[in-house]
Parts: C-alpha cells; sequence; structure tokens
C-alpha cells in the first residue's frame, strides 16, 4: 500500500488508481492499491509528475535529490516488513511512503539473475530487483507477472531498492565477476547498514571473495561467496547452491536457500553452508572444472562413435538416449541426446553438424588447472579438456594444417577395418564412465587438498549431495561418490574406494580398446587418454621418475633419495661417468 499525502492547498484528482480524502486540519491523503508487480518508484514518479504540475515553485531537481535521499525514519515499525518513507518539501508533507518490505533484494538482471528472483518469489519470497540498466528491471518485473503475478518489485534507484528491504537487509548480487562486483558492492553499500549482509553468486575468484569479506567485517556488514550452478533452467526452477563465508549470514538466508535450491527426492535441498572464507567459490570452480572434463569426454566418446563407428545422428540419438537409463544417467547425457535430434531450421540436415567446432569458455576451467598446479595435485583430464578448448579456438590454423597434411597423404581420420558397431558402443561407453571416475577423483582431491591448506574442513560427501541434482553435473554417478565418502570421510583418492577398483578393473580392457583404437584411426582423444594415464600411473609401485630425479641431480645438484638408504644424496654423475668403462 502507497500512502501518498498532498501540500494542504492542493487537491488530488480522482482517478481509478487513486482515491482521495479530505482531512479537516491535515493534508489530504490518496490511498493507492499497488498494482501487482509494479514499482512504488513507477507510482513514485507519477505523483511526483503531478505534484509538479499542480506546484511550480517544487522544481524537479529538488524533489528527485530528496526522494533519492529519502531513508526509513521514526516511521519504521521495528523488523517487520513495512516501513514509512517521507518527503518534505518547503515544510509540506509531500510524500509518505508506507510500503510492504521484501524478504531479499537482487542485483544483476541478466538471464541467471532474472530467473532467479523468479524462483524466489514463486516459492513465497517477496523480491526487490535492481539492475543498473532500467529497461532490465522493467523486464523482469514484466516477466513475473506473466508468470503468475509473483511477487517481484522493480526499483530504478539503488537506494529506495535497498530501503525496501526488510532487516537485516540480505542483497544477492549476480554480475560479472571483478571489477563490476566491487562497483555494485560499493552502489548497495553505500545504502545498507552494520548487520546487512551482501551475497556474491556469480563465478568469482575465491580470493577475491575472502578479500571483500574482510573488508565487509570492517564496517559492519556480512559476506558471502555462493555458487549458482545450473544455467538458467537451474536457476529459474532450482539450483545447487554452495555458499561460503559468514555463516551468521548463512542463516539470515538459510529459510531461502532451503526452498529455492533443487530437491532430490533421496537427499533433500542441493544446498548446504560449504565453509569459511572462499570456499564456496572455490568449491563452484572445481565443479566446473569438473563440467570441463565431463564435456570433453563426451565429446570424444561421440567423435569415436561417429568418426571410427560412422554412426548417425539418429544412431546417435538413440545411443545416448539408452545411456542416460543407465550408469552415465546425468544432465550432459540427457542433453547431448537431445542435441542430436535436433533438426536444422535454416537447412537441411540436423543442427549439430552446423555448429562451428570452437568451443567459448569463461575462466573457472583455466583457474581450476592454476590451482592444481599450485597444489601439486595432478588433474590430466581436466587440464586435457582446457587444451582442447585452446585448440579448438585455432580453427584457422586448424584448417591451413589440415591442407598441409592432406598433401602428404594425412586426411582428418585414417580408414581402419570395419568395426562391429554394438561392440564399439558398448567399448566406449565403458571407457566413458571409467575415464569420469578419473576426472571426479581429480576434483575432489582439489578440493581435499584445498581444504586442508585453509582449514576448511569441508566435506566431500556433502558436495556429492548437493551435486545431485539442480547443478550441470548432476548424475546418478554422484549418489556412488557420495556413498564412497560415507564409508570412509578420510578417503585419499576414489580410486581405492573399493567399489570404484572394481568397476575401473571391470572396464579397463573396453577403455584401452577404445583409446587403442582413437590412436590408430588418428582421432585424438585426450580426455581419454589422460584418464588411462592418470588410472596406469597411480596404480603403479614403481614409475620411471627415477630416472628423472637423477637427471636433475645430474645438472643441477638437486640431490635425491635411495630406496635401500635414508637420507639425501647428491652424485658428481658426469665425472664417474667419464670415468667409467661402460
Amino acid at each position: 500500500m502507497l500512502r501518498l499525502w498532498w501540500p494542504r492547498e492542493e487537491k488530488p484528482t480522482v482517478s481509478r488508481d487513486a482515491r482521495a480524502r479530505e482531512g479537516s486540519r491535515s493534508p489530504a491523503a490518496a490511498v493507492l492499491a499497488r498494482e501487482e508487480g509494479r514499482s512504488p518508484v513507477a507510482m513514485i514518479a507519477g505523483y511526483l509528475a503531478r505534484v509538479r504540475e499542480r506546484s511550480p515553485a517544487l522544481e524537479g531537481s529538488r524533489v528527485e535529490k530528496k526522494i533519492a535521499r529519502c531513508r526509513s525514519g521514526e516511521g519504521e515499525r521495528g523488523r517487520g516488513r513495512w516501513r514509512d518513507l517521507t518527503l518534505r518539501i518547503g515544510g509540506y508533507l509531500v510524500l509518505r511512503l508506507n510500503m510492504a518490505l521484501s524478504r531479499i533484494g537482487l542485483a544483476g538482471l541478466a538471464v541467471m539473475g532474472q530467473n532467479l528472483a523468479l524462483n524466489i518469489a514463486e516459492k513465497g519470497f517477496p523480491i526487490s530487483v535492481y539492475n543498473r540498466t532500467s529497461s532490465k528491471v522493467d523486464e523482469t518485473v514484466e516477466r513475473a507477472k506473466l508468470e503468475g503475478n509473483l511477487p517481484v518489485y522493480g526499483f530504478h534507484d539503488p537506494a529506495i531498492f535497498i530501503n525496501s528491504i526488510q532487516k537485516p537487509r540480505v542483497v544477492i548480487m549476480l554480475v560479472k565477476a571483478g571489477a563490476p562486483v566491487d562497483q555494485t558492492i560499493a552502489t548497495l553499500s553505500a545504502h545498507m547498514e552494520v548487520g546487512d549482509c551482501i551475497i556474491d553468486g556469480g563465478n568469482e575468484w575465491y580470493e577475491n571473495t575472502e578479500r571483500r569479506e574482510k573488508a565487509m567485517a570492517e564496517i559492519g556488514f556480512l559476506y558471502l561467496g555462493m555458487g549458482v550452478s545450473g544455467g538458467e533452467e537451474g536457476a529459474r526452477n532450482g539450483p545447487s547452491l554452495m555458499p561460503g563465508g559468514s555463516y551468521e549470514a548463512y542463516k539470515n538466508i538459510e529459510d531461502i536457500l532451503l526452498k529455492v535450491a533443487a530437491q532430490v527426492p533421496d537427499s533433500g535441498p542441493c544446498v548446504t553452508y560449504i565453509g569459511k572464507g572462499g570456499s564456496g567459490n572455490f568449491v563452484k570452480m572445481i565443479h566446473n572444472g569438473i563440467e570441463y572434463g565431463d564435456m570433453q569426454l563426451i565429446a570424444e566418446a561421440y567423435d569415436v562413435l561417429k568418426s571410427v563407428g560412422k554412426l548417425t545422428n539418429e544412431e546417435l540419438h538413440q545411443v545416448f538416449s539408452e545411456w542416460n537409463k543407465g550408469e552415465l544417467l546425468s544432465f550432459l547425457i540427457e542433453i547431448t541426446a537431445d542435441i542430436f535430434g535436433v533438426k536444422d531450421d535454416k537447412g537441411d540436415g540436423y543442427l549439430v553438424d552446423k555448429v562451428l567446432d570452437k568451443t567459448g569458455m569463461k575462466g573457472t576451467g583455466k583457474w581450476t588447472v592454476q590451482q592444481a598446479a599450485e597444489l601439486s595435485v595432478a588433474a590430466p583430464t581436466i587440464a586435457a579438456s582446457l587444451d582442447s578448448r585452446f585448440l579448438s579456438g585455432l580453427k584457422e590454423e586448424r584448417v591451413a594444417a589440415a591442407k598441409v597434411f592432406h598433401s602428404g597423404g594425412f586426411d582428418g581420420v585414417f580408414d581402419s577395418e570395419p568395426v562391429d558397431k554394438k561392440k564399439l558402443i558398448d567399448d566406449v561407453r565403458q571407457a566413458l564412465y571409467a575415464s569420469k571416475i578419473c576426472s571426479y577423483a581429480q576434483g575432489m582431491n582439489l578440493i581435499r587438498a584445498k581444504s586442508i591448506e585453509k582449514g576448511w574442513d569441508l566435506k566431500l560427501g556433502e558436495l556429492a549431495r548437493i551435486w545431485k541434482g539442480g547443478c550441470i553435473i548432476r548424475a546418478i554417478f554422484l549418489d556412488r561418490i557420495k556413498k564412497a565418502y560415507d564409508r570412509n570421510p578420510e578417503l585419499y583418492n576414489l580410486l581405492v574406494d573399493p567399489e570404484f577398483a572394481k568397476e575401473i578393473l571391470d572396464r579397463q580392457s573396453a577403455w584401452r580398446r577404445v583409446v587403442c583404437l582413437a590412436i590408430n584411426s588418428g582421432i585424438s582423444t585426450p580426455g581419454m587418454s589422460a584418464s588411462l594415464a592418470y588410472f596406469d600411473t597411480y596404480r603403479r609401485e614403481s614409475v620411471p621418475a627415477n630416472l628423472v630425479q637423477a637427471q636433475r641431480d645430474y645438472f643441477g645438484a638437486h640431490t635425491y633419495e635411495r630406496t635401500d638408504i635414508p637420507g639425501a644424496f647428491h652424485t658428481e654423475w658426469f665425472k664417474i661417468a667419464k670415468q667409467s668403462k661402460i
């Protein structure tokens, strides 16, 4: 409800949106019924326009400046959902705004922001929304109307936006990582109070989150970095949420997150408090690295089936649809099957064949590989997937290289003996599953190593649980991972879990056949090959690293350890080699 007060000598025009009545000794009041979804700012603007029309002495700029500075005052009713905002000009009580406060606010209304706002509203939480570009605000409010008159209220002014939220205020940001986050924090925090909370829901570098949390704490604000996975569909209907940072901030919004997150029947809401500092953003970053690996492995399976097995798109659609009923059941396998079934609406054939083979990226995969290097944790499958994206970007160079090698007798795929399609399909399925185990093992090891380094005490089984729904890597496979960590919370590698170890052993022959077939056919399978190399290296008691360490001691005197005597040793290899008769 908006209560608008007119100057004593003026009388408002009665319209269908307002009823006017005069008080005997007080200003006349116009009581407007808020239209569903209509921004209070829009109604205020219309009201002020009529005030200017009736009272030319009230200069518009003064009015606008005054309303921009409007704060909740003595009329505020505790921490409830109602607040009075007042505006006086020239001694007159020109405006009194009595409005229901929103439970939460959201700033940043690109696709993810819009969809998350609508999701929150649909779950019964009135939400205020704001965007630097006003048209996005109006677009979101209009969507809220069309999708069921959801309680979404738009604001074009950051001050009024903040003051439309009940205390302690909670505002989610969904803006581009880096400088835009700092700029948005500066804009919003200028109007916030001690005890209020800002949540960054973007893909942010975890150390930036820790820096911001510390800075916010120094001025009395709470801060969370929250990974949001699931894309636009997940944001609208239920994402996987990974909040980390202030536990007090998490408790302020826990009731909302539990309802907004994806719901898995046997596991509950796909959200949990991740841990301190930047843990939420770090976990989301590794989630995305695993996602890179998953997508690369699926692409390699597709390449082998199409290029060597000569499967058509119709057959590929059937194969992936069938795979999605078994151990590979997952969101990515499901959408891959869908993709193979989509025909080109702008030409002949299937659309997938017209998509340029040049993969984009936003940086989280690169961050994951950088962290693997800094933590000295092997993540070859994820690194191979990143390298494959780099190489895909060299489209012009690859076209030129293909011409060079074609002239030398090398075509894209080498001719091979006819293959048994049914056998190949089953082998590729097994190779994909075994490679997937290795990719997830690498991601979990990264999280485990960082948790130890930072003292986060992250629960890997709980992470697997919240990834079972809503997110891009959601899969039935994650239930096996959760059970592995339930069996042994201190499990240092998924490969040595008894059940996963058996699954890899049962599939290794098919895995090797697929990698060998790809190599002999001139097809690169960097993800599957890296996964197989990871497994073969990890399972061997002895590897040729002894020679590498001897080389390091030879040219750099880096010393080495012996297998039979404790301690560090250095040998003058050059001198001894020259004296040797061998």
